[in-house]
């Protein structure tokens, strides 16, 4: 039995099991020629009329220096544009072009394939089960946040 705090035995694992996401997630992301900012990207955008920078950061959690820098990549392999946004002439738009999206209708299907054949022997109850814990966990974080 430990002597560590059951809450820093539980950070811990939490972060082990993220990272072990993570490195299976990214392995397949890397075979299709993407990397995982790229492919967090492209996902984001899929089935969208683009978005503006704020709001792709948000979904993505890229950073905003980061964030520029795997835009342009993708712009340079003419998988995304930037358009002025037309609510706004300071912001630009973000959105796949024909090429892009025709790359994420084929890298997004495998992804969810290959994530889903992995998670498959927990079972949908207790995939539901895990997802209500770890809503719980987000909820204690977000009440601590605004108590601060």
């Amino acid at each position: 039995m430990s002597n560590k705090p059951e809450f820093l035995l539980l950070i811990r694992q939490l972060a082990r099991s993220y990272q072990a996401f993570e490195n299976y997630s990214n392995r397949h992301v890397r075979t299709m020629g993407l990397t995982a900012c790229q492919f967090d990207i492209i996902a984001t955008l899929g089935n969208t009329q683009g978005m503006n920078f704020r709001e792709l950061g948000e979904r993505t959690l890229i950073t905003k220096g980061t964030l520029t820098g795997v835009v342009d990549r993708l712009e340079s392999r003419g998988l995304v544009q930037r358009v002025a946004d037309e609510k706004d002439g300071r912001s630009q738009i973000v959105q796949l072009t024909e090429k892009g999206n025709q790359l994420f209708a084929e890298v997004f299907p495998a992804q969810l394939t290959y994530m889903q054949t992995a998670m498959q022997p927990l079972g949908d109850v207790h995939m539901h089960e895990m997802r209500q814990v770890l809503l719980e966990l987000e909820t204690v974080f977000r009440a601590a946040e605004n108590n601060e």
